[in-house]
């Protein structure tokens, strides 16, 4: 039991890192812009760069892990990922630092799927498998906080002439035990028949995934332009013909990239919608409450930062509370979860209104975070739950491709509604009429997913009332 624990312990190194560097940069970039002499555009690609190489390739990633090993997968990611750190932190330009960041999103890509997977492996169990995916939701708050805190914190250094480079650089201390630590712990894992590699499959579907990406991501700095609108329709282009062609080639019998066995899963059907609809509203809400704190009510960037970390903190206790009563009361809990998230939705639409002082902010966040924290590591389970090892890496490149795509599509589409109703010349109370518009939709997201919890069956998330 201790090794299992050891193991995940392991694999979770890998999911910090790639929590940490999604937001790790933001604190920094007026340093980074300043001292690389960087454009307006060239931030904005720096910014996308790791999203983008990151969703393109979760489903590769995934398809790897299961033809080669997820283990061997997931250490290559590991190594991919300190080299191409090192490599933001001495890069001398804004040129170079764009594409170090795409390697690093790439490197992501390949460890996150095998986090998912190699859970699911070492935990069969529902109630072992249920207290790990706790502890997986306790390191995507602690990334998400540690990320904010220690981009501030490198960047504010005056111990050396740049020190943002630290934050790249930091990376190098947690890859080498985790390399070390997967060589010696970890057990390899993959589909027992041997297949070939769908090589083509995968230049067609990241080059649609990039395309919907590059183009969901530059319309939340530019708008939807022409460029980024035909950029949409190239990809749901290419998009249709890669699945033709994997349909094709499994009719065949011939390699392919995706099963689409997977979809027959009632359960992965549910979570993969019941992850876009709540990614949709959780991203979307922290992009618009940063632009209301800040532009709205003219708090501080520290102030704003402050406040949003007391939502890490809730999200990390409610990952291990929330264990306990989901093995309890099953999906009970999480439709109790995601209740309470729109009741503190629904107070803020009141008291943000008010002249509410900084500790009630921090209360109201910190609830949030409680919320938060007690439904995405099952929105996994869910999706994962009773996946054949054969497609549980496939299976984990897709979910985690549909949560990252929700994501974006959240901040470009609810951020432009919330732009809409703030208009050209916006006084606070369009601000607050624009921020109670967009939490009406984040509210109506969540209604979409507590529908979806509904129709989960229940031996997926089993009450154990008599458990001692």
């Amino acid at each position: 039991m201790k090794h299992k624990y050891l193991n995940l312990l392991v694999i979770l190194l890998g999911q910090l890192l790639v929590i940490m560097d999604i937001f790790i940069i933001n604190v920094s970039i007026p340093s980074i812009q300043r001292d690389l002499h960087a454009s307006h555009g060239e931030m904005q690609f720096m910014i996308a760069a790791y999203l983008i190489g990151f969703a393109s390739l979760l489903i590769t990633g995934g398809r790897l892990g299961d033809l080669y090993g997820r283990k061997r997968i997931y250490i290559f990611g590991l190594i991919a990922f300190m080299i191409s750190s090192i490599v933001c932190g001495v890069s001398v330009g804004a040129g170079q630092l764009v594409i170090s960041r795409f390697v690093q999103g790439i490197s992501a890509a390949m460890m996150a799927p095998q986090v998912l997977s190699m859970i699911q492996i070492l935990f069969p169990v529902h109630q072992e498998r249920t207290k790990a995916m706790g502890w997986y939701g306790t390191t995507i708050g602690i990334g998400t906080v540690l990320g904010q805190f220690l981009g501030g914190y490198f960047s504010s250094l005056t111990v050396m002439e740049e020190p943002w480079r630290l934050i790249f650089l930091m990376n190098i201390p947690i890859c080498i035990p985790a390399i070390f630590l997967s060589l010696k712990l970890l057990n390899e894992s993959k589909i027992p028949v041997k297949q070939s590699f769908n090589a083509g499959g995968v230049l067609i579907l990241s080059a649609g995934l990039f395309c919907a990406t590059y183009a969901l991501t530059m319309s939340e700095h530019e708008g939807l332009h022409l460029k980024n609108v035909s950029l949409m329709i190239i990809s749901g282009g290419i998009l249709f013909s890669f699945i033709k062609n994997q349909k094709k080639r499994i009719q065949n019998e011939r390699s392919y990239l995706i099963d689409f066995e997977l979809f027959r899963y009632q359960n992965f059907n549910l979570g993969i919608v019941a992850v876009s609809f709540f990614f949709i509203m959780l991203d979307s809400y922290f992009y618009i409450l940063s632009l209301f704190f800040q532009d709205g009510l003219k708090m501080s960037p520290l102030e704003a930062g402050e406040i949003i970390v007391f939502q890490g903190l809730g999200f990390i206790l409610a990952s291990v509370i929330s264990v306990k009563l989901i093995l309890k009361y099953g999906k009970k809990a999480l439709i109790a979860g995601l209740g309470f998230i729109i009741l503190i939705l629904m107070l803020q639409l009141f008291l943000f209104r008010m002249q509410t002082g900084f500790p009630v902010f921090c209360l109201l966040l910190f609830l949030y975070g409680l919320g938060i924290g007690s439904i995405i590591p099952s929105l996994a389970n869910i999706a994962l739950s009773g996946m054949s090892e054969k497609l549980i890496g496939n299976a984990s490149g897709v979910y985690n491709t549909f949560q990252q795509i929700a994501a974006i599509v959240g901040i470009v589409a609810v951020g432009s509604i919330f732009y809409y109703f703030l208009g050209t010349k916006p006084s606070v109370q369009q601000y607050h009429n624009a921020f109670s518009v967009t939490l009406l939709i984040n509210i109506l997201c969540l209604i979409f997913v507590m529908a979806c919890i509904f129709k989960v069956p229940d031996y997926v998330l089993p009450e154990m009332k008599n458990r001692k």
